[in-house]
């Protein structure tokens, strides 16, 4: 936290009076009293333009696995077989 050394000392009768008209102040500040809104509700509210994807259709050609590919029984993706670190527990180099 940075010290200001060059703003005037106060006492402490000073400081309390202060603080005072900084609760009164605050007393009629409309914001004060809020609960904190929870974050999640606020976010759903919210709709970015052009995030509307509804009407989009994936187009991806899925194709079954090869002969010549394996699964990987740790991260369980498909590798191509020149990936493959241990052939009887089917391992990935990544994963070895």
């Amino acid at each position: 936290m940075a010290t200001d050394y060059d703003a005037p000392r106060k006492n402490e009768d000073e400081q309390s009076e202060e603080s005072i008209e900084e609760l009164k102040a605050r007393r009629h500040d409309k914001n004060s009293g809020k609960v904190d809104e929870d974050e999640a509700e606020a976010a759903e509210s919210f709709e970015l333009p052009g995030a509307d994807l509804s009407h989009e259709e994936l187009a991806v050609e899925v194709k079954p696995k090869q002969e010549d590919e394996f699964t990987c029984m740790s991260c369980f993706l498909v590798h191509h077989r020149s990936q493959l670190a241990d052939a009887k527990k089917m391992i990935c180099r990544d994963c070895a």
